[in-house]
C-alpha cells in the first residue's frame, strides 16, 4: 500500500496490548454501568468503540469472533437478553471489516464520520432486540449514544496508536 506524503511508519501492534485495550474497555464499560449515572441510554459504549478500532487497524487479530465473546460478557454484565450486545457488536465488527481499507485512507476526523453509521446500526439492534423482548423505549436521548463514540474516535485513535509511533532504536539519523 502506497502510505501518503508525512504519515508515519507504525511499529507493528503488540497482541498484549490489543488485549489489554479491549478489556479495559469492557472494565470501563461495566464501571460506567454500576456509576453514577448507571445505564444511561446516552452513554457510550467504550467496547464498540475500541472493538471498531482494532477490527479496523488489526482485522486479522480482532474480528467477528472477538466481537461475539465480548459481546456475550457485556450481555452477562447486564443481565440483558443473551446475545444482544453479541448480535450488535458482531454486525458491528462484520461492518468495520468491510470498510477497514477504505476507512484508513481518511483522517482520523472524518474516520468519525465514517464510523458514525456503524455505531448507529450497533444501537439499533439491540433497541430493536430490546423491544422485542418486552422492552421499554429508553426515550430519545438513546440517539446521542452513537455521537458520543463517533466524537470519541479520534481520542481513542491516537491513544491505541501511540505505542505504535514510537521507534524502536530512536537516533539522530534515523527518524522513524
Amino acid at each position: 500500500m502506497i502510505m501518503r506524503r508525512g504519515q508515519q511508519l507504525l511499529l507493528p501492534a503488540r497482541p498484549l496490548f490489543i488485549w489489554c485495550s479491549l478489556i479495559a474497555a469492557l472494565l470501563g464499560n461495566m464501571v460506567q454501568n454500576m456509576g453514577l449515572w448507571g445505564r444511561a441510554p446516552w452513554a457510550p459504549d467504550l467496547v464498540a468503540v475500541v472493538l471498531v478500532f482494532w477490527t479496523v487497524h488489526q482485522p486479522l487479530r480482532v474480528g467477528v469472533g472477538t466481537a461475539f465473546v465480548f459481546g456475550l460478557c457485556m450481555d452477562v454484565h447486564q443481565a440483558s437478553w443473551l446475545g444482544q450486545h453479541a448480535l450488535a457488536y458482531t454486525v458491528l465488527s462484520y461492518l468495520a471489516i468491510m470498510i477497514h481499507r477504505r476507512l484508513l485512507w481518511f483522517a482520523v476526523p472524518l474516520q468519525a464520520l465514517q464510523v458514525l453509521p456503524l455505531f448507529v446500526a450497533a444501537h439499533a439492534i439491540e433497541w430493536v432486540l430490546r423491544l422485542l423482548g418486552g422492552g421499554l423505549f429508553p426515550g430519545w436521548q438513546v440517539l446521542l449514544s452513537p455521537l458520543i463514540e463517533a466524537a470519541l474516535w479520534p481520542v481513542v485513535s491516537v491513544a491505541l496508536l501511540l505505542p505504535q509511533r514510537r521507534a524502536p532504536d530512536p537516533d539522530d539519523n534515523r527518524p522513524l
